[in-house]
Order: structure tokens, then sequence, then C-alpha cells
């Protein structure tokens, strides 16, 4: 008697680009141990270019919060039930995600204990912030039951695969510093606490060695803030690539970059997806809420005094709620300096 094919897994992440990035670690974890069940990924719209060509998706569904959401929700549901999925698995806390997992038929349905609709999973797994352990720890603890350090040999990785279109694209791009070393700088974040002001970013822009490229990286949002960086900067030999690269293939331009300076945002993440080395700057933000960077070499600069408003949320706000954004200003440039001559030096 033939057996029974394998059911597939579906995992759930319609949330912003870095926690998809992120979960891409659970793709790694279920390849290295079920090579053999396929793996299905739902994102929300937008974000699916990070995953149509990785080896361990079979399929990416898309969800369109945006122009369908709650009828799409219901289509999902849907195509969901009719894929007979073996196992659900919700990476997110809430009810959209929990609803598709709760109903979704599966035999195994998995996500957070503080999700609205654990009640309707199999298995609810913990999730608490600042408890030292890192986002990606906490998303693999819905594949199994053990617990995960933050940083250890345990702790599968991120990892998002450039195309050889990718890598031709970084490759053109990387080209344009005609054979001198580079730097990629990632101005920008969705959260003005999260990123560090623009006259900060002209200040190390000044004083980083000539013999530099600097390319400022962005998507098509963030064109225009990267162009008025470039146009306030009297350096030479800073280009700005904003809006001209895939996601991707950004980060296959950053794999090459003696240092990427970046915010607590999705090119952190993009960063530790291809182990580029990085220098995350943390404004409002801290690393302990575990969504730190992961490359071998990263390094993290934030205020060297505490302040007692910081940290002031878990993801930032429009403005500083108190008017000095000091987290942020009182950043020295030789902060970051410093990592890049550290850079320098294990190259």
């Amino acid at each position: 008697m033939p057996a029974a094919p394998v059911r597939a897994v579906l995992l759930i992440q319609t949330a912003f680009i870095g926690d998809v990035i992120l979960a891409t670690a659970l793709l790694e974890r279920l390849h290295r141990t079920q090579p053999d069940t396929p793996v299905d990924f739902l994102v929300r719209k937008g974000n699916e270019s990070l995953l149509q060509s990785h080896p361990h998706v079979r399929r990416v569904l898309v969800w369109d919060k945006k122009q369908d959401k709650y009828r799409g929700l219901w289509r999902l549901l849907r195509q969901i039930r009719q894929a007979r999925y073996g196992r659900v698995v919700t990476l997110q806390r809430f009810a959209s995600t929990g609803f598709l997992t709760a109903l979704s038929g599966a035999p195994e349905r998995v996500g957070f204990d503080k999700n609205p609709f654990a009640w309707g999973f199999t298995r609810a797994a913990p999730h608490v912030i600042g408890d030292g352990r890192h986002e990606v720890a906490r998303n693999l603890a819905l594949l199994e039951k053990e617990e995960f350090s933050s940083i250890s040999s345990s702790l599968t990785r991120p990892r998002l695969y450039p195309t050889p279109a990718d890598e031709a694209a970084a490759a053109q791009a990387a080209g344009r510093a005609q054979g001198r070393p580079y730097i990629c700088l990632a101005p920008t974040s969705v959260w003005f606490t999260k990123q560090f002001p623009e006259e900060q970013w002209l200040k190390l822009l000044a004083a980083l060695p000539a013999q530099y490229t600097v390319f400022l990286l962005g998507g098509p949002p963030d064109t225009e803030a990267c162009a008025q960086l470039l146009a306030r900067s009297p350096r030479p030999n800073v280009i700005n690539l904003a809006g001209q690269l895939s996601l991707v293939a950004s980060a296959a331009l950053m794999r090459g970059a003696v240092l990427n300076y970046v915010n607590d945002s999705a090119p952190m993440h993009l960063c530790s997806a291809v182990d580029a080395p990085t220098c995350a700057v943390y404004c409002s933000t801290v690393p302990a809420f575990g969504f730190g960077p992961l490359s071998s070499f990263a390094r993290v600069v934030e205020v060297p005094h505490a302040l007692e408003c910081r940290p002031c949320g878990l993801h930032g706000y429009q403005a500083c709620p108190l008017g000095h954004f000091r987290c942020a200003l009182d950043i020295q440039t030789t902060q970051l300096l410093a990592v890049l001559a550290e850079a320098e030096a294990v190259i």
C-alpha cells in the first residue's frame, strides 16, 4: 500500500518586511529537520518578492490588506482549508492570522498564546518581550517545544537567497564604486524615533574616510529622503540607489560592503539574512526587545548614557514624546567610526 502523501506546512507572517525576513529562520529549520515536507508562506502584498525564488518555499500566498482586506481574508481561509495543510503556524499575535490558523482545519494549529484565537490552536507558545531571547528564538519555539537562547549554536538564523538576477543587479551597482571599497547606508525607517536624524547622518558622511564610496539604500518610499541627504552632503563618491534595487538585490550589495550603517529597521534584517557586516544604530528602541542584528560581524551603537525615557515604546513614534530626541541626538559620530575601524580590522 503506497504511503500517504506528506501534508504541507503553512507559515503565516503578514506584518512588515523585517518580520518576514526573521521568519525565514523557520524555513531553514524545517528544511533541515523535515526536508521532504512542502512549505507554503503567507505574506502581505508587497513582501512577496522576498520569497518568490526562495528554494525552501513551494508557494507564496498573498493577502492584500489595503485593497481587499476582509473579503480577501475569507478567500484565503477557503484556500487554506482546501489545501488541507498538515500544520499551520502563525507568527503573529493578531486576530486576523489567528483566525486563519484556528479555522484552517489543519491537524496542527500553532501560534502564540497572546493571539485572540489561541483557544483554537493545538499548541500556543509564550511570547515574552525583554526576556533576553531574540525574536528568531521566539519564532523557532513555534516549531519545537525546546527553549532557544538568544544567540547560540542552536539558533537557526534567517536567510535570503539572491537569484542570479539579484546578484547581477548588485554587481552592476557595486561597479559604480569603480573598484573602491564601499559602505552602504540605509538612513530611513517607517518610525521617526527609530530613524537616526539626517543631521547625524550628515556628520557621519563628512567624517567617513575618503577612500570609500557610499551607497544610499532604501525602497521607493525612501527615494526623496535619500536624495535630500545626498544633496546636503558635500562628500564626493556618494551614490543614491534608493528605489533602484529590489530588497534581495540590496541584500546582495550589502553583503559585499565593508560595513552597513542601518537603523533598527528592515535593512538591518536584510544584513542578517545574508551575513553582511552591520552597524545598527538604535535610537528610541533597545536590542533587549529581541530584534537585534544577527550577522557574524554585528555591532550596536546607542546613546552612551542612560535616559529615563528610553525605551519609550516597542515600535517607535512619529515624534519624540518629550520633544528632545536625545536618544538619537546624543549619539556621537566617533561611536560610528569606531565600528568601521573594527570592521576594517577583521577584513
